[in-house]
């Protein structure tokens, strides 16, 4: 990684980084550390305020709408011979993003290792108060490094940070993406048994709260968080380890005291702002989500989610994600249309809502939600039983219905109104309802889970589209560039890391487009 050949200014690097998150925090969260004291605390905050968490502009314009939203048909992308051939330097931008402050950016893993460092030269009682927070961090610190695995299979975890740690440059090894994942669930098991029973003090619940900038210092949301990280990744993995992921999976969900979930209650008509995980944008967030689309061409209806998915059900979600753009029917942009071709005939097309997203300044970066985890229920319910697949199935499509209104009613503009009647109705139609064989059910879960993750989670989207080879999506392949003639099984490692870091050569036979990530196995 770059940082770890460059030490001369890593100090004036982070404090940067860190300071240039200050003011904007400082302001709207009341942080109590005053001075540019670097704390635990203080750090804590920086690894929440994630760059790659928040809905800005460089995130969606450079890597989702670009590259995983795009490979997963939740956004649309003119088909243009590079379609399918990632930009290095852009995805160079998200990997240094992890690993280290980068300009305005927040590396988690630098600041995770800062923090280790600074609690590990504390005195036992300073720990204690600390612990909190070194267990929160480690939740986030899992869950991007398991998005980091998702997109590119082994990377460096173990050695990573060494300038924080020993203050010496070493090039880090690449961890096996198998023992990353395992180690990390194993993790979040550890960290939601340490919020089952932390006790705060009141000092250490007062610092929480003002530093939780995700989850305003909820033991029991953390709790919650960890264990539905877990679950995902357990559910991403059931294909590779069925027999382990089905073990620990059932042991979760036949335990709801033991390892409560961001479910929303397993209510239909929940609160996404009071269930969800979701962070809520700094102040100086000025809807820059709209460049991000229409400078990429993204800002239309995609043609199999709209047309074939939404449509075809009349599904109530659709008013809050597109707009006719002046046409009296909703119609999605064919996936064939070139640039030139989406130039010509945008305006007989619909495209993305702008009250819901497009100038929406209050629209959340989103990190996990009800529907997500009632999905995951269903389809282990569905595969193993120990449950009613049924309910969990519709009451996740329900909640993604709700979830969507949510975030339209956050924006200014039109709003449409959502009756519990077109719920239910949308549950009954032929493409939704839950009937069919076991298979067909499972289709049903996976291709409605796609569609809730839509543009938003594109890279989760991605994920589980190759994961389970579901919705049945046509990439258009003639006219792309030689060995680029469909989107990628994996993002190949950037030059920032293969031009600097020795330990590539061990991993370089395998960086190929083509390679799976190891629970793609389907």
């Amino acid at each position: 990684m770059k940082k770890n050949f460059k030490n001369i200014g890593y100090a004036f690097l982070l404090a940067l980084s860190l300071g240039s998150c200050k003011k904007s925090i400082d302001e709207k969260f009341n942080n109590p550390e005053q001075t540019a004291q670097v704390t635990i605390p203080y750090m804590f905050t920086g690894m929440l305020n994630n760059t790659r968490v928040r809905a800005e502009y460089w995130h969606y314009r450079t890597f989702v709408l670009t590259a995983t939203a795009d490979f997963s048909q939740t956004c649309f992308l003119p088909n243009t011979n590079t379609v399918y051939q990632p930009n290095d330097g852009y995805m160079g931008n998200r990997w240094e993003d992890f690993y280290h402050p980068n300009g305005s950016a927040n590396g988690v893993m630098a600041l995770y290792r800062t923090m280790e460092v600074t609690y590990n030269q504390m005195s036992a009682t300073d720990k204690v108060a600390n612990d909190v927070m070194m267990n929160a961090a480690r939740v986030v610190l899992y869950d991007q490094a398991s998005e980091m695995v998702d997109c590119w299979g082994d990377i460096p975890f173990s050695e990573a940070g060494s300038l924080e740690t020993t203050a010496a440059v070493k090039n880090p090894k690449f961890d096996d993406q198998i023992a990353l994942y395992k180690s990390f669930i194993s993790g979040l098991d550890a960290a939601s048994t340490y919020f089952k029973t932390a006790t705060l003090s009141g000092q250490s619940s007062k610092a929480f709260t003002q530093q939780d900038i995700l989850l305003g210092g909820s033991v029991d949301k953390w709790r919650r968080y960890a264990n539905s990280i877990r679950l995902r990744m357990l559910m991403r993995m059931s294909f590779y380890d069925e027999a382990g992921s089905k073990a620990e999976v059932a042991k979760m969900l036949a335990d709801p005291t033991s390892y409560p979930l961001i479910d929303g209650g397993n209510v239909a008509a929940y609160s996404p702002a009071a269930t969800d995980v979701l962070l809520t944008p700094l102040t100086t967030y000025t809807g820059s989500l709209q460049n991000a689309l229409t400078e990429g061409g993204s800002n239309y209806a995609p043609d199999y989610l709209l047309n074939t998915v939404l449509l075809p059900a009349n599904d109530p979600r659709i008013p809050v994600l597109y707009d006719k753009n002046g046409n009296k029917t909703y119609k999605a942009m064919p996936v064939t249309f070139t640039s030139e071709q989406a130039s010509t005939e945008a305006a007989n097309y619909s495209v993305v809502d702008s009250t819901t997203f497009l100038t929406n300044n209050k629209l959340p970066g989103i990190v996990i939600t009800a529907p997500e985890v009632n999905f995951l229920k269903a389809e282990a319910f569905e595969r193993w039983g120990g449950g009613d697949a049924k309910a969990a199935y519709e009451t996740a499509v329900s909640q993604s219905v709700y979830y969507y209104f949510y975030l339209n009613s956050l924006g200014t503009g039109d709003k449409p109104t959502l009756n519990a009647a077109d719920v239910a109705t949308l549950l009954s139609s032929a493409s939704v309802a839950y009937t069919g064989t076991q298979t067909e059910k499972l289709v049903k879960i996976w291709t409605q889970k796609w569609a809730h993750f839509g543009f938003m989670q594109g890279t989760q989207a991605w994920s589980e589209y190759r994961r389970t080879k579901y919705p049945v999506l046509n990439f258009p392949s003639t006219g792309k560039l030689a060995n680029y003639t469909t989107p990628p099984t994996r993002l190949v490692y950037p030059s920032i890391e293969t031009g600097l870091n020795s330990h590539y050569s061990d991993v370089k036979a395998k960086d190929t487009r083509t390679t799976k990530i190891f629970w793609d196995v389907k």
